[in-house]
């Protein structure tokens, strides 16, 4: 059996500079670093995005989506943008079901911001973990759907054709829906006497 490799190999085994097909084509065949790469560039926002939305164990969501992607990554095929819509697709679809298990709505009110984000640098999990709090306050104000684009387009950074592919809907409905959110916030603010 072979033992895995040190995480200290395997980051400088794994320079950001290699083009996604190569990070692909080596996690399609099973390569731990790329995996990680994986790993590391997607957990962070995939976690952020399951936190926001509700999902009562995020990190457990994340694995799960991740196992998922793992299963059915040799079917993929397709650019660095394209795979980010398919794995937030993936993660949507669970938390949907997950939902629909439970049988209730998702409860934003009271999430658990301190989780940690897993992203490997100190400063970036506090500024995440300050991030998400700071948007699920906000989100409070927002429909389940103009939170739902918010979030993937703020949080997760999806374009408006990703975010269209994840929710099923229509890129002129995103749109809208960004629309009135952003409206709502901004009128919010000026509520707050801060101005642009």
């Amino acid at each position: 059996m072979n033992k895995p490799p040190d995480h200290r190999t395997v980051r400088h085994q794994m320079p950001s500079d290699r083009p996604f097909d190569e990070v692909l084509s080596a996690a399609k065949q099973g390569d731990e670093w790329a995996w990680e790469h994986i790993y590391r560039s997607i957990s962070g926002r995939l976690v952020g995005y399951l936190t926001v939305r509700g999902a009562p164990d995020p990190e457990d969501q994340a694995s799960e989506t991740l196992l998922q992607v793992a299963r059915n990554i040799s079917s993929f095929d397709g650019s660095e943008e394209s795979f980010r819509s398919w794995v937030f697709v993936i993660a949507h679809r669970r938390l949907i079901d997950s939902r629909r298990s439970a049988g209730r709505r998702p409860d934003t009110t009271n999430l658990d911001i301190d989780q940690p984000v897993p992203t490997g640098d100190v400063e970036e999990e506090a500024l995440d973990r300050i991030a998400v709090a700071e948007i699920a306050h906000l989100l409070q104000r927002l429909t389940e759907d103009q939170r739902e684009v918010i979030v993937l387009r703020l949080l997760v950074d999806l374009s408006l054709e990703q975010t269209a592919d994840v929710l099923g809907k229509r890129i002129g409905s995103i749109k809208a829906l960004q629309r009135r959110a952003i409206a709502n916030l901004r009128q919010h603010f000026e509520s707050m006497g801060v101005s642009q």
